[in-house]
């Protein structure tokens, strides 16, 4: 790829959206330094300050989720994604991405659809064993989807899956901790086996 390449990121609302996202751009950064990385989030949530404590410029987003409560709320939801889709249309004409990468999040789901629209290769990454609607709803239009784990045809075209697994951010893979000095660093005996448990949202 040429040094000139050129990403949107677009997702987020919670860290296990943002994280992923923030390990793809640093990921990319890695392979290939003069890559320009654009990040689009929803206006007022985790990602707005999350992403550029990582480096990273962001775009804002008014979209919000529908009110499943208030039904008659949802008027200005309506207005709202209508006004996303139309700025998510200008940032891509304004950044001209090669490519478009979504995580899931209610921006992910305007930034991919104007970018489909528009011809640019997108790519969804699905976190979770049980899909986001807004991943489900992207599946059509995108060329692949990146998932973590199997059975995942229940919720996408086989055709478009790869088996990537999560991305994990660089500095829980790179540490000069030794086992020894992590287990004494918990407090942990190291003549017991230490299991690790780990969960989601």
């Amino acid at each position: 790829m040429n040094e000139d390449l050129r990403i949107i990121i677009s997702g987020g609302g919670t860290g296990g959206h943002i994280f992923p996202a923030v390990s793809i751009a640093n990921a990319i950064k890695a392979k290939h330094p003069n890559a320009k990385i654009l990040f689009v989030g929803a206006e007022g949530r985790m990602e707005m300050q999350r992403v550029p404590a990582a480096g990273y410029e962001i775009k804002g987003l008014p979209i919000k989720g529908f009110d499943r409560a208030h039904k008659l709320k949802n008027f200005k939801v309506l207005f709202k994604l209508w006004k996303s889709l139309r700025m998510a249309r200008q940032i891509i004409k304004d950044f001209k991405p090669q490519v478009a990468v979504g995580v899931g999040g209610y921006a992910s789901g305007a930034t991919l659809y104007e970018c489909a629209k528009m011809g640019i290769p997108c790519l969804i990454q699905e976190q979770n064993s049980y899909a986001g609607v807004t991943n489900k709803l992207l599946s059509k239009r995108v060329a692949k989807i990146c998932v973590a784990y199997e059975g995942m045809e229940r919720f996408f075209p086989a055709n478009k899956i790869i088996m990537t697994g999560n991305p994990v951010r660089q500095n829980v893979l790179k540490t000069n901790l030794s086992i020894e000095e992590a287990r004494k660093s918990f407090g942990l005996d190291p003549n017991k086996k230490t299991i690790l448990l780990v969960g989601g949202s």
